[in-house]
């Protein structure tokens, strides 16, 4: 098929706009990037763009020097990689029986599900509730209270009411139970949504915070996100960074820069290994359902 001349016209300006998108995008993180391997009168001065000036590697000794930000890395992968499997298992067996036409309450139970996403009791009363069951301050806390999506469930489930009826219908004849036919059938067949919809779950824990800062008053168990929040809300001068602990004089500027690249490089490294199965996930979760 030949394109027309206005539509490789369109073509053109529609790549042009990508282009100028991701340089928005990216430009920032490179001068971040940039910031963090930057001497701390360039940093003062203002002199710091794309290129790092006065190139050192202070603010990376000190932070991978630090225990508390070393740990607390650690822990917010352990966090993320237990919260992504706890999430993935409970939005599988929440969408797949979603996707019998002969469950009973199927509407009712659909309809109680997506009013959640509209309404619900706030922080308050979420917070009484947790201190009620006795999680404040524990690791629990940053795991079981937001295990479920409900976007991520209505996904999962739109991606399964396209898998054939007919495959279910012949391993239940077989003699294959929900569980069989779940494990055998489905969830081979659902890759490309499981492995959008952890990308999710994992992007979210990692970025995620504001459960910590609200339920979590033990350091031990601050996430990276949270200890870089209170990084850069306490670096509003160099004396009280010095007072705080954050960091020695001079060095505020790009250990702030260099925290923020400490925490973002790994969940970017993420994405080239499930970027083939996001489109896909996303897009056939939501032709049906």
């Amino acid at each position: 098929m030949v394109k027309s001349s206005r539509t490789k016209a369109a073509d053109i300006v529609i790549a042009l706009a990508c282009v100028v998108l991701i340089f928005i995008c990216v430009l920032p993180l490179i001068n971040v990037f940039a910031r963090s391997f930057s001497s701390s009168e360039a940093l003062i001065k203002n002199e710091v763009g794309l290129w790092p000036k006065g190139f050192n590697l202070d603010a990376y000794k000190y932070v991978l020097g630090d225990a508390k930000y070393t740990w607390a890395l650690a822990w917010t992968a352990i966090l993320t990689v237990v919260c992504t499997f706890v999430s993935l298992f409970m939005t599988t067996i929440a969408a797949f029986p979603l996707t019998y036409d002969k469950l009973r309450g199927r509407k009712a139970i659909n309809t109680f599900i997506v009013f959640t996403m509209y309404f619900n009791a706030g922080t308050i009363p979420m917070y009484l509730l947790l201190k009620d069951l006795g999680m404040l301050n524990k690791p629990t806390v940053l795991i079981i209270p937001y295990t479920l999506s409900v976007f991520n469930m209505i996904i999962m489930r739109g991606f399964m009411f396209g898998i054939p009826d007919s495959l279910r219908e012949s391993a239940e004849m077989d003699g294959a139970g929900p569980i069989r036919t779940l494990v055998s059938i489905y969830l081979p067949l659902s890759t490309p949504v499981i492995a959008t919809v952890a990308l999710f779950y994992a992007v979210g824990r990692w970025n995620g915070f504001s459960d910590a800062l609200m339920f979590m008053n033990v350091r031990q168990w601050f996430p990276i996100q949270l200890l870089l929040y209170n990084l850069i809300n306490a670096i509003s001068s160099i004396d009280t960074t010095t007072l705080e602990g954050f960091a020695p004089p001079g060095l505020s500027e790009s250990l702030k820069a260099a925290t923020i690249t400490f925490a973002t490089v790994p969940i970017l490294l993420v994405y080239p290994w499930l970027q083939r199965y996001f489109i896909a996930g996303v897009t056939l979760g939501a032709e049906k359902g």
